[in-house]
């Protein structure tokens, strides 16, 4: 499972900072706001491993995200290993069963690929054209769009704040190329020491408190829904005198 999401515009202005100042007098910056262009962020989240790849652009028509996420989505599927080989019938039931509940679902063609992949996407208007949704399914991949896996995507958005906040927090961009070029050294850096991002949303809860509800067998990783009961043995002197 996989999420993708856009992140900026950023300006090519000065970035607050942390740091300590004299009281009273604060950092300020220049009164002018000067126009040196902008940058957006593409991005593709792994939150198994914590793996981000970015992209950094000034602009993000449709053959530029496109483009972008057919090269990398290519590049991941080469790397995973050969997904089962199911009959047709069941590997169109696996597909379908991606779609229950759906009011609008995808059109599947009649020789299916096997899925490989869950992509995570926003509503955005790109992500939906019929080209781009067709393309997906011949590579193996189910596109969800939020709110359907809008947990996973909130994942996304918040590797994108990181990244963000380490490259340009305190630093004053003279223009777009400074932006993309911290950008993607920032996620160069991150995927050396990758982080993965664990849900503990609404359902992780209600999980973890119906465990917590439950009784832990000793010696085991097995639990009881009640207690187990231990029934008093009486010693030697107390059968005999039953």
């Amino acid at each position: 499972m996989w999420g993708t999401d856009e992140a900026g515009p950023y300006s090519a202005t000065p970035y607050a900072g942390t740091g300590w100042r004299l009281q009273l007098h604060p950092k300020t910056y220049p009164h002018e706001y000067i126009r040196h262009g902008t940058a957006k962020m593409l991005t593709l989240f792994h939150p198994a491993t914590g793996r981000v790849r970015i992209n950094g652009v000034t602009s993000t028509p449709n053959r530029v995200l496109h483009g972008w996420l057919k090269q990398e989505l290519r590049a991941i599927l080469a790397a995973l290993p050969a997904p089962p080989v199911l009959d047709p019938p069941a590997n169109r039931a696996f597909w379908e069963s991606w779609q229950h509940g759906l009011t609008v679902q995808l059109p599947l063609p009649a020789n299916l690929p096997p899925l490989r992949m869950l992509l995570i996407l926003d509503n955005l208007a790109g992500h939906k054209t019929p080209a781009f949704v067709a393309w997906l399914v011949s590579q193996g991949i189910v596109p969800l769009y939020t709110p359907l896996g809008g947990s996973w995507l909130n994942m996304t958005e918040s590797v994108q704040r990181i990244i963000k906040s380490r490259a340009l927090n305190g630093a004053s961009p003279t223009g777009p190329k400074d932006i993309i070029t911290w950008l993607e050294a920032t996620a160069r850096g991150w995927n050396a020491h990758p982080t993965p991002f664990v849900g503990a949303g609404k359902r992780k809860l209600r999980r973890q408190r119906a465990y917590d509800r439950r009784h832990p067998v000793g010696g085991s990783a097995a639990v009881t829904k009640r207690p187990i009961r231990f029934r008093f043995r009486p010693t030697a002197p107390e059968r005999l005198c039953a």
